[in-house]
């Protein structure tokens, strides 16, 4: 027989005649049984296999790894939550913070100096009203021993009142200074 093209193509062809390719064509079941004896189709077959039993098993080692990822989901979107929950607890301490801090801000301390300052003149008045309005009263005299505890009283009230007055009127006039640190 003469080396035609399909004989250079599939040698394994060659053994077989004239009318066995004529069956060959007309036959579906001879044509699938010489098909299927083709090394290249047996090669297609047993990659195909292959390539199957990998997918398999690759299938079945992520299935294995299924139950771990929801976990690690579920650790995931707590850990998430937590975050975003001190997230919003950090605005809170952060707005807080600043309220305490505004406590030592040399304005706020000015301030509660200069409030202080005045508190402190209004009870060195009563304790100079209370004395007078008792020294008044006939009933009730007082002796040495009561003059000299309200002048100690109202001299140390006194004392306070101009001490703060004097640190007030310095602050005021940029005598004091802050550093930070």
């Amino acid at each position: 027989m003469a080396a035609t093209p399909l004989m250079n193509e599939f040698p394994e062809l060659t053994h077989l005649t004239r009318e066995d390719l004529e069956d060959l064509l007309n036959d579906p079941t001879y044509f699938q049984s010489i098909f299927h004896s083709l090394p290249q189709v047996k090669e297609l077959y047993q990659a195909q296999a292959e390539l199957g039993m990998a997918n398999e098993a690759i299938g079945r080692a992520n299935l294995s790894l299924q139950d771990r990822l929801y976990e690690l989901r579920t650790e995931t979107k707590e850990a998430f939550d937590e975050a975003k929950s001190l997230e919003s607890r950090w605005k809170d301490v952060e707005r807080e913070q600043r309220e305490v801090y505004q406590r030592f801000n040399p304005q706020f301390l000015l301030l509660r100096l200069r409030h202080a300052t005045t508190a402190q003149d209004d009870a060195s008045e009563v304790l100079a009203s209370s004395f007078v309005q008792s020294s008044t009263t006939p009933s009730t005299g007082n002796d040495a021993s009561d003059v000299d505890e309200f002048v100690r009283e109202f001299r140390e009230s006194r004392k306070v009142y101009h001490k703060r007055l004097m640190w007030g009127d310095r602050w005021a006039s940029g005598q004091v200074s802050w550093e930070d640190g």
